[in-house]
């Protein structure tokens, strides 16, 4: 059986201390926080940032200064979210997350659909927050992320995302082989381009998949953890962390993301799967290290 490579996301764009006070949101906490992953057996760190407030932040300084701490901890692969920041007192650019692809970063998430969220105000409701992840953006982007010879993680969010980065960048050559998708689940009560979590969706996600493409799922809230276990008998890689799931059991805060991390490595290797070291995930993603 190949190789489980483990990803975990630590903090969030979205929720802060506010929901569960171990998630890290300096760069300091998130370094740490992913080398107790790191050891926990994750290969892959996927990075929101945020500022001195604990604000979402694009700001290249932020992102570059959690890098650094991070790499000087342990040999993970840094994969930031070049997401736009979630925040309420600016409009949001699609392209403000980009700043992601100057921090030197081996892999970047690139999200394959246009997002609708809702934005909420500090004292009211706003306008629908509207992500413009065109397919224009889309090609634009990947042909970027290339000449910068760096790895793309495809987020999925619905059927069509899948179809559109099969077909407007994997068969036209854009992203390097082999292609790695992460199917984002049950975010569908808040974002409109979303679908939830259930086997069949999953199924189906799984079955379109190009032969020789990696691919893994991760689900939002209450079904991260069944989702996890299902992508694992559907022969995928996982992904978990406080970003997806602040819980580690019904009305039980997860005390860290090494926790969770902890959890599913365990559960791989009761399924006969080894976990792979961060060099081997390299080696699986067709990842040359810097």
């Amino acid at each position: 059986m190949a190789k489980i490579i483990v990803t975990v996301a630590p903090t969030s764009n979205f929720h802060g201390k506010e929901s569960n006070p171990a998630l890290p949101e300096q760069p300091d906490e998130v370094a740490q926080s992913t080398y107790e992953a790191f050891n926990a057996g994750a290969s892959v760190v996927h990075i929101h940032s945020r500022d001195k407030d604990g604000i979402p932040t694009n700001d290249v300084n932020v992102i570059r200064e959690t890098c650094e701490l991070v790499r000087k901890k342990c040999n993970i692969i840094i994969q930031p979210s070049i997401a736009p920041a979630n925040r309420h007192d600016y409009i949001t650019n699609v392209d403000d997350g980009l700043s992601a692809l100057e921090v030197g970063a081996e892999m970047v998430s690139l999200d394959c659909g246009i997002s609708v969220t809702p934005s909420k105000m500090p004292d009211k409701e706003g306008p629908d927050k509207i992500v413009r992840w065109t397919r224009t953006w889309l090609i634009s982007t990947a042909k970027l992320i290339a000449e910068k010879g760096i790895k793309p993680e495809l987020e999925i969010f619905n059927h069509a995302n899948l179809e559109d980065a099969i077909n407007l960048l994997i068969k036209p050559g854009l992203v390097s082989d082999p292609p790695s998708f992460n199917f984002v689940m049950n975010m569908h009560k808040v974002n409109q381009g979303s679908i939830e979590y259930s086997m069949e969706n999953l199924t189906h996600m799984v079955r379109k998949v190009p032969p020789g493409a990696l691919y893994g799922a991760m689900a939002v809230g209450p079904a991260q953890h069944a989702c996890t276990i299902a992508i694992l008998l559907l022969g995928g890689n996982v992904r978990v962390g406080f970003e997806d799931n602040i819980y580690y059991a019904r009305g039980e805060l997860a005390k860290s993301n090494a926790q969770l991390v902890e959890r599913i490595v365990r559960i791989a290797r009761e399924l006969g799967h080894d976990i792979a070291t961060p060099d081997e995930a390299r080696e699986i993603l067709g990842i040359k290290k810097k």
